[in-house]
């Protein structure tokens, strides 16, 4: 498989894991039973007897430790070390949230001819279809979203039969009301934006990623920046900065990449548009000494023959 496709296979495996994980009992926390449900058994601290004069602090101690504390802390530390080496590798190949954000750009960019409806289109579209087919697939999948989530509160089959019945109580009508809306206006106006500035995990794992300057990144091939002159020439735009779901500067510094996701589109678009060339395409990943490059300004670099700022 080429690489997109294995991201995308990835994609689609993480998505349906995360809708069906609580209806399959493999991870949900209980609000009636109090407690977390992992892999069908549930999941306490098991202290309540010593709360009740029970067992004496030790034995509460260990046990907070071993089932909080311990899975916690390496479950950070796994994430961690991952992170350093990878970025947001999590936002880019498995994130539910991040899997929605690229359909409803494919989506916008067949209909209306943008991928935000903050940028200017290709051509206008003509009717109300194409506006109505986004809205709608917007809508459905904030619906999606609200109800999955809700999975992971309550119990999941009996969310499902009270959403078929039309039964729901009142809180989680509300809940799933309000959730979809509030999806809904993410999805169509403010996707990208909260991907950068309003998603903890993903500026959490941008500041990992940027302390590692040998952390693995995308790299521009400045000695051919000729060949990515002539491609923007021939295509009127720049194929790698169009099809990165986050509209960033894909040749630029790291530091201009901050909230890269690693998807790695860029290079599949760079590396399709090099097809018929001997040497390929202009951007790879890269990790260790040649990441270091990547956050160097082109004027540090000695004996090209073409500067960076040349194909901006």
């Amino acid at each position: 498989m080429t690489l997109q496709q294995c991201r995308m296979t990835a994609k689609i495996a993480f998505f349906a894991l995360f809708i069906f994980a609580p209806l399959l009992n493999l991870f949900r926390f209980d609000l009636d039973l109090g407690h977390f449900i992992i892999f069908g058994q549930s999941w306490t601290i098991s202290i309540d007897s010593i709360l009740h004069g029970g067992g004496d602090s030790v034995d509460a101690a260990i046990k907070i430790f071993t089932r909080v504390l311990l899975p916690g802390m390496a479950f950070v530390a796994v994430s961690g070390v991952l992170i350093w080496k990878y970025g947001r590798i999590y936002c880019g190949w498995l994130c539910p949230h991040f899997s929605v954000v690229e359909v409803i750009n494919d989506l916008m960019l067949k209909q209306l001819n943008r991928v935000t409806v903050w940028e200017k289109a290709s051509k206008e579209s003509n009717g109300l279809l194409p506006k109505l087919t986004v809205f709608i697939a917007a809508v459905s999948m904030a619906f999606v979203w609200s109800v999955g989530l809700l999975s992971y509160l309550l119990d999941p089959n009996m969310l499902l039969t009270g959403l078929a019945n039309f039964d729901l109580d009142f809180g989680a009508s509300i809940f799933i009301t309000v959730a979809t809306l509030v999806f809904t206006a993410d999805f169509i106006f403010a996707r990208h934006v909260f991907c950068k500035y309003g998603c903890a995990l993903g500026l959490f794992q941008s500041l990992i990623w940027m302390a590692n300057n040998k952390a693995m990144v995308i790299k521009f091939d400045r000695a051919r920046a000729k060949a990515c002159r002539e491609c923007e020439s021939y295509n009127k735009h720049k194929p790698c900065d169009q099809a990165c779901p986050m509209r960033l500067p894909t040749r630029n510094m790291k530091r201009a990449k901050f909230t890269c996701t690693q998807c790695v589109q860029c290079v599949s678009a760079c590396n399709e548009v090099q097809k018929d060339n001997p040497e390929g395409g202009l951007l790879k990943w890269v990790n260790g000494d040649e990441a270091i490059e990547v956050d160097r300004p082109a004027s540090k670099y000695k004996g090209e023959e073409i500067n960076i700022k040349e194909v901006k």
